[in-house]
């Protein structure tokens, strides 16, 4: 197919479209191949917006589709490995049948080799480590699955660590750090070669990642608690952590981590993206900051609306001054080098 997008390709951080598609039962992919208009992202829309790929989440919602993922108001792990297998099986189906649309990457080069094809890239991503077992017996199965990068909390507790609440306004210094599991599969995953994403972590367990993690932090889709205080958003020390690890943030889409008020409202104006990051550039340099859209899990500005929106951020950016180089590299580049650290 001939690409009909000329501009900036971005490489998202952050989307959910793997769990728009479990929770419609479809397990072809045939709403990301053919198009869906309740979601963000589709292979239509993403070549029109110049999305070239993206970290693709894999999340278990509390009770998911069947309350048996629930026990005791816990996830039940087993339940977790399940919905985490299916979505699995999702990406799998779209980029087996569906190359020239998606192909799942494990790292820098094939993320390449995606884009010289004019295929999205996926890398898998999981947002909780919740189908993980707690003595980490299966981790090496889900990095032979294609696993590249694991968030180990969601906004909730679990057998790693606790995240912070969508309370607003709030700190994220609320609650204990990684437990002791927690602390082994940071271990594992600088081992393995998985990258640590720190968005929903608390700061503890932030401060603890920091002090094992041999890495660059990295929070894929996080926005500056200065700006919005969410508990979701990152404050001062911990940008100047991340800056300090050479690490990176990418920009979250979501009305509500963007607001000063909170709001989870698309009637949310593009400038305050383009103060976010402003904010961030000032805190991390111009190689620590990119984007991590929340598409598909969030309340999204309606300037941007889906990604086919992407334009419309990048001609804000060359609105607010900014020149070629850190446009291309708040879009794509930033992303793609730390994979290639990160990763490989």
């Amino acid at each position: 197919m001939t690409p009909v997008f000329e501009g900036y390709p971005v490489f998202d951080g952050h989307n959910d479209t793997l769990l728009r598609l479990w929770l419609a039962d479809d397990a072809a992919g045939t709403g990301f191949t053919e198009g869906r208009d309740d979601t963000h992202i589709d292979a239509i829309r993403a070549r029109k917006g110049g999305l070239m790929g993206g970290f693709f989440a894999i999340f278990v919602p509390t009770g998911g589709k069947n309350t048996s993922i629930l026990r005791k108001g816990e996830l039940d792990q087993k339940g977790a490995e399940t919905a985490t297998g299916e979505m699995i099986s999702i990406l799998d189906a779209i980029s087996t049948q569906h190359p020239d649309l998606l192909r799942q990457c494990r790292g820098h080069d094939d993320i390449l080799r995606a884009q010289g094809a004019d295929a999205m890239a996926a890398i898998l991503h999981f947002e909780g480590a919740e189908a993980i077992l707690p003595d980490l017996s299966n981790l090496e199965e889900y990095y032979r699955l294609g696993l590249r990068s694991i968030g180990p909390v969601w906004s909730r507790s679990n057998a790693f660590g606790h995240g912070v609440p969508m309370s607003f306004p709030g700190s994220p210094d609320q609650g204990d750090g990684l437990t002791g599991a927690g602390k082994e599969l940071v271990r594992a995953c600088d081992q393995l070669g998985i990258m640590l994403d720190l968005s929903h972590l608390n700061a503890a367990g932030m401060r603890d990642i920091a002090a094992i993690s041999t890495r660059p932090l990295i929070a894929t889709h996080s926005n500056c608690h200065a700006l919005s205080a969410s508990p979701r958003n990152l404050t001062a020390w911990q940008l100047d952590a991340i800056a300090e690890s050479g690490g990176l943030v990418g920009l979250n889409f979501a009305s509500g981590f963007l607001r000063e008020d909170g709001r989870k409202s698309r009637d949310t104006d593009i400038d305050i993206m383009i103060r976010h990051l402003d904010a961030l550039l000032d805190s991390l340099g111009e190689e620590g900051v990119a984007l991590g859209s929340d598409f598909d899990g969030a309340i999204i500005p309606s300037a941007i609306g889906d990604c086919t929106g992407l334009p419309r951020l990048v001609a804000a950016m060359e609105k607010a001054g900014y020149g070629d180089e850190l446009i291309s590299s708040i879009c794509s580049t930033n992303w793609l080098r730390q994979i290639k650290v990160q990763i490989g």
